[in-house]
Order: C-alpha cells, then sequence, then structure tokens
C-alpha cells in the first residue's frame, strides 16, 4: 500500500526531520523516520531528497535561520549588558527546546557552500550586532562572539547531557558566566585607544 504525497514539498520534508531530530537526537535521525512522518514511502522520500546528509544540512539551515530570527528579536532596543542577557536567554532557550536541530546548526560551513555560508554570515552579523555596545571591532569583536557562542553552546550542551549534579541552579551559572562576559568585554572596549 502506497502512502499519499499530499503537500510534500523540500520546506515540510526539512520541517518534519527537525522535529525527529528534536525527538530523537540529530545522531538518531533516518530517512526512514522522516518518510514515516511525511507518510511517504522511503522510495518516495527519495525522489525529493539526495539523502541524510543532504537533509542533516537543511536542518541546519532551517536552525540557524530560526535561531538567528530569534537572537534579533531578542535584541530589539537593547545594547550593552541587557542586550548580551536577552540574547543569551533567547539563545538557551531556543538550543533547549529545540536540541536536534540546534545540534546540526553548530557545523561550520562546508567550503563551496554559498547559501550555508550567507546564513552563517548573518547570524554573525546579528551576534557582532548585539555586542555593539561595547565597542569592538575587528579581531576583539571576533574573539567576543566566539567567547559569547562558547559559553553559551558549552552550558547547553553539558545541561542537555544531564552533565549538572549539583543542587544549584543553572540559571544563575548561566547569569554569572553572562556578567563575567559583560566584565570582560567592557575591558576589553576600554583598552582602545582613541583616534
Amino acid at each position: 500500500m502506497t502512502m499519499p504525497r499530499v503537500g510534500l514539498t523540500p520546506d515540510r520534508i526539512v520541517a518534519e526531520a527537525a522535529a525527529v531530530a528534536d525527538e530523537v537526537g540529530l545522531d538518531r535521525l533516518t530517512l526512514a523516520a522522516v518518510a514515516q512522518r511525511c507518510r511517504v514511502s522511503l522510495p518516495g522520500l527519495y525522489k525529493h531528497v539526495s539523502g541524510l546528509e543532504a537533509v542533516k544540512r537543511d536542518v541546519a539551515l532551517l536552525a540557524i535561520r530560526e535561531l538567528t530570527d530569534t537572537l534579533t528579536r531578542a535584541a530589539v532596543g537593547l545594547t550593552g549588558r541587557e542586550c548580551l542577557r536577552a540574547v543569551s536567554k533567547a539563545y538557551r532557550t531556543y538550543a533547549l527546546a529545540h536540541p536536534g536541530r540546534y545540534a546540526a546548526s553548530v557545523q561550520a560551513p562546508t567550503p563551496g557552500d554559498q547559501e550555508y555560508t550567507l546564513v552563517s554570515d548573518q547570524a554573525v552579523t546579528v551576534a557582532a550586532a548585539a555586542l555593539n555596545g561595547y565597542g569592538l571591532e575587528g579581531s576583539d569583536l571576533i574573539h567576543a562572539i566566539r567567547m559569547w557562542r562558547t559559553v553559551c553552546h558549552g552550558l547547553v550542551s553539558l545541561e542537555t547531557a544531564g552533565g549538572f549534579g549539583l543542587p544549584e541552579s543553572l540559571d544563575v551559572t548561566f547569569d554569572h558566566l553572562i556578567d563575567a562576559l559583560d566584565a570582560t568585554y567592557r575591558d576589553l572596549g576600554s583598552r582602545k585607544v582613541p583616534s
């Protein structure tokens, strides 16, 4: 018995794959599970996708776009420490709510993948704008973005893996980390030599 292909589009395939990844983990994402969610046979799904790695790439693009939009909305009207806190909280909230798609999003673009590079560059632009209030430029700004991403990703990765067994609040730990970044960024910004 063949299943209907009603409404099977690339966007729907990616959305269903992202949902599966969030439910079972990116490492357990299979095309068979995506086909089942799309209500098509596996051979039917293969008429629309070239393979699992292509689907994972598309899930990564979806996640980066979603996260970029989430961070953009969180940063509106804020600057400095308030903006840093808001985008950091938004980052953590997104990553915890969508663990599979978030896991797909952390890889750097494959060389030559122009769409992935463009989407990743947009995410970096939003992160840079969120840190604008610190007066960081050039390599200082790049290092600041990397530090911020490392803090957010590190805590989220350990949190989702159950890596924190002590009873103290992770929210308080996260606040302390963001406060430390804020102090570091203010220090870096104050070292700039006036032109």
